[in-house]
């Protein structure tokens, strides 16, 4: 299974981007960060997760479900 790369210019993704990317409302992610299963950062009110590691994670539970 290849990995799956976001080909993001920038270091830092919104929730925005995320849910987005994923097509699911800024809730669910804001969700999986206040849980901690998707790490990031959180600034003032706002969130924000490293490219590398939202690809990271990404591709752990994408293998997850492959495997489970």
């Amino acid at each position: 299974m290849d990995r799956i790369e976001l080909g993001l210019s920038k270091d830092w993704i919104s929730v925005a981007d995320i849910s987005s990317y994923m097509g699911v409302s800024s809730y669910v992610v804001i969700r999986q960060l206040q849980a901690g299963r998707l790490p990031g950062i959180k600034f003032g009110r706002e969130w924000r997760v490293a490219r590398q590691d939202f690809e990271d994670w990404l591709n752990r539970e994408r293998q997850k479900n492959v495997s489970g």
